[in-house]
């Protein structure tokens, strides 16, 4: 970026900080040595997103990140409609009901698959030494089913608890940057609902609300594991014989789980972003106290559930494994739900202006991502108890007539069997994409030649590479197609694997066993090739980190996929990955404020692809004074193609127009190859001053004085080898005003 072989770090640290060369280190100081020349600086925050390999193992918290992304894409209704509090506790709910989904799949292989199945069976037992003290016939001191689980209900404890360090540990190093100290301007006296969202000063700052929601969601999967050990020892306790203090104490302590999981689902509903300020609230106390009594509920149901029962044994399925059934149907209602709240919210969007029609999936991406997110949770949880089963039975099919145990919920049977026919929804949409990208490369290929200037013989393979990539670059925009379609097919078949597996309460396969052999087939096949195609899900995202943790390369890609999805604060689950913007974007604020007040200077903040977002964010958060003393260029820039119509409540048209006239200096460079960039397309009269393109790509079709070689097409890099680079910032500067004055005493 410096284009200097010596760089300096000039403020910041290992993790982001701002560089220079060494020769424009201290160059304020002598501004009679630079002359009328810019200086450069640099801010490096890709460790934020791909630094340690470890880092690569968030992969598996995707399903909470995608959740995360769904709570910022609702319609962009008017700041004051009541739809956007009710959008915001159904997302809320929603990412609750995943934490509730990860501990009840980790309570399934640890309580059911492995202590409450195979170690009651002798047959799955044989040869697995390393549970044989936990074996009915050896007759241990944990052998009991109680004690069993008691003892098997650490290892969800433990990921729970992992789950907390980690997110607590990325809280305090994200969540922790305050914004800076506003001089007197316009923009205070301006009420926050009629600002964007983006400019209000504590956006970028979810400390208390990500503590929350913490201490909320490890209390939920706390109370998840002591239910799950409640509702087995219930129906022992209710079989005849069963002793009457055992089942009174057993009701004593589901009436205090249900209390504690009632007040985490009250912090959740309750919990809401504080973005005109940042919040600084003191409830410390309310969300350490709740994991805490949560704990010592679960501590006190281990204690009964080991308790010793004369004649209890474990048979069949552990009970309670109903839940995943109607976790799948809240988790629809609250989908549906999350739709009809966007279709007002979008009414009231186009109603106010504050919607063109540009929105993806009109407005309605945040419900079809939220139904994603859950899909996936089901994918990853479902697979990880595919896998173990079958591990555990050996040869045999787990829920088949003669498997030794009955392997995981009929219900993950079914979602499997849905999977093959999602994949072949996304294989149509891979042939409906290269028969678009074949059309449009014939469309645009005999407009190439007239994008030149210089006459150059004729080229067909040229102008075929140039289309294609052109054609290519388009395949951008049919995202919300494939969205919507997933979502749709997801939605349907989804509900039918929960009433098929109501129905029935058996395997596709076993369900279809009278039904005509090619429907019988159909559905055998397609459960054993979803049974294998959900474990190699799981195994494939853990290969990808291990992968990342040993290749610099692969690490560096799965960050940039990463970043769209860790750009937003954690507003609605805390297990996702932080928000790395809530430090990036404190830090150019920073940056921006102190250096144009130290030395009253001029500043162009230049931003490339997610930079360009991070650049336009950091900007918003500037006070008038400040802000009229800097100017902003962003290339390759996402900020309407991608942002403006996925997230169009704080990049939408109204936004970015109004921070626009709030800041002039503004120029945006893009190109037809770019399958990311894009123009801003402002509307007013302003509007299209803003954006430069397209630029030529490749800069010239054939070989000149000036080029002799053939020149490489660039697509989404290497804007700054473009000379409208260069004449962009030139323009900028000069619209700015005067020249740098000397350093003030």
């Amino acid at each position: 970026m410096l284009e200097h072989p010596h760089a300096v770090l000039v403020t910041g640290d290992d993790t982001a900080a701002c560089y220079r060369s060494r020769d424009d280190q201290h160059a304020e100081d002598h501004p009679e040595k630079r002359g009328k020349e810019p200086i450069r600086e640099a801010y490096c925050w890709c460790n934020l997103t791909s630094g340690k390999g470890s880092r690569a193992l968030w992969l598996l918290l995707l399903p909470f990140m995608v959740a995360n992304l769904a709570h910022w894409m609702r319609p962009a209704a008017p700041p004051g409609h009541r739809g956007h509090r009710v959008y915001d506790v159904l997302v809320r709910v929603l990412a609750l009901s995943l934490t509730v989904l990860l501990t009840a799949s980790a309570c399934e292989v640890a309580l059911d698959l492995t202590a409450w199945q195979c170690a009651g069976s002798a047959a799955c037992a044989a040869g697995k030494s390393w549970l044989g003290f936990l074996s009915a016939g050896d007759g241990g001191a944990v052998s009991a089913p109680g004690r069993r689980l008691a003892l098997a209900a650490l290892l969800p404890l433990l990921l729970v608890g992992f789950l907390w360090w980690l997110s607590h540990r990325t809280w305090s190093a994200y969540e922790s940057a305050s914004p800076p100290p506003r001089r007197p301007g316009v923009s205070r006296d301006i009420p926050p609902e009629e600002r964007p969202a983006l400019s209000l000063n504590g956006f970028w700052y979810g400390r208390r609300l990500v503590a929350r929601l913490r201490g909320a969601h490890v209390a939920i999967g706390m109370l998840t594991i002591a239910g799950a050990l409640l509702l087995a020892a219930a129906d022992a306790d209710r079989r005849p014989g069963g002793s009457g203090v055992l089942a009174a104490t057993g009701v004593a302590l589901a009436v205090v789980v249900g209390l504690l999981a009632a007040t985490a689902v009250w912090i959740v509903c309750r919990a809401a972003r504080s973005e005109a300020e940042p919040d600084e609230t003191d409830d410390r106390f309310l969300i350490t106290a709740l994991p805490v009594a949560s704990l010592v509920v679960l501590a006190l149901t281990a204690v009964h559930s080991a308790w010793d029962r004369p004649g209890w044994t474990s048979t069949g399925a552990l009970p309670g494994t109903g839940v995943f059934a109607h976790l799948a149907v809240l988790q629809g209602v609250l989908a549906l739900g999350l739709l009809v709240t966007a279709l007002f919210l979008q009414r009231a969007a186009r109603r106010t202006g504050h919607d063109d029609g540009r929105a993806a999936l009109r407005g309605m991406s945040g419900a079809a991502v939220a139904l994603l997110a859950c899909a996936l949770g089901g994918v990853l949880t479902g697979g990880v108890a595919q896998r173990i089963a079958d591990w555990l039975d050996g040869g045999a099919t787990p829920g088949q007539l003669h498997s030794p145990i009955p392997g995981p919920p009929v219900l993950l049977s079914w979602q499997a069997s849905v999977i093959p026919v999602l994949l072949l929804v996304v294989v149509l949409f891979g042939v409906f994409a290269a028969v678009r990208v074949t059309l449009v490369r014939r469309a645009v290929a005999k407009n190439v030649p007239g994008l030149y200037e210089e006459r150059s013989r004729p080229d067909p393979q040229r102008t075929r590479q140039i289309a294609g990539t052109i054609a290519r670059a388009g395949l951008t925009d049919s995202a919300p197609l494939l969205v919507a379609a997933i979502s749709l097919v997801t939605l349907v078949l989804g509900g039918g694997a929960v009433l098929g597996a109501w129905l029935t309460h058996h395997a596709p396969g076993r369900a279809t066993q009278n039904a005509p052999s090619l429907v019988h087939g159909a559905a055998q096949t397609a459960e054993s090739l979803g049974s294998w195609l959900m474990g190699a899900g799981v195994i494939l995202l853990i290969a990808m980190g291990r992968r990342a943790y040993q290749d610099r390369s692969a690490r560096r890609t799965i960050g940039i996929l990463w970043d769209v999805g860790t750009f937003w604060p954690r507003a609605a689950h805390p297990f996702a990955p932080p928000c790395y913007a809530e430090r990036a974007v404190p830090d150019l604020t920073w940056r921006m404020a102190t250096w144009t007040e130290r030395h009253n200077g001029r500043l162009v903040i230049s931003g490339h692809s997610q930079g360009s977002v991070l650049a336009a964010a950091a900007v918003w958060q500037l006070d008038l004074a400040t802000r009229s003393r800097v100017a902003l260029l962003t290339y390759g820039a996402p900020l309407e193609r991608l942002y403006g119509r996925w997230f169009p409540a704080f990049f939408g048209p109204a936004a970015l127009t109004q921070l626009h006239h709030e800041m002039d200096a503004w120029r945006n460079l893009w190109r037809f190859t770019d399958p990311i960039g894009g123009p801003i397309r402002l509307t007013g009269e302003d509007g299209p001053e803003v954006d430069r393109g397209p630029l030529r790509d490749p800069l010239t079709f054939g070989r000149t004085l000036r080029h002799p070689l053939p020149e490489q097409i660039l697509g989404h890099g290497d804007y700054q080898a473009d000379p409208a680079f260069a004449a962009a910032r030139s323009e900028l500067l000069a619209r700015l005003g005067p020249e740098v004055p000397p350093q003030r005493a």
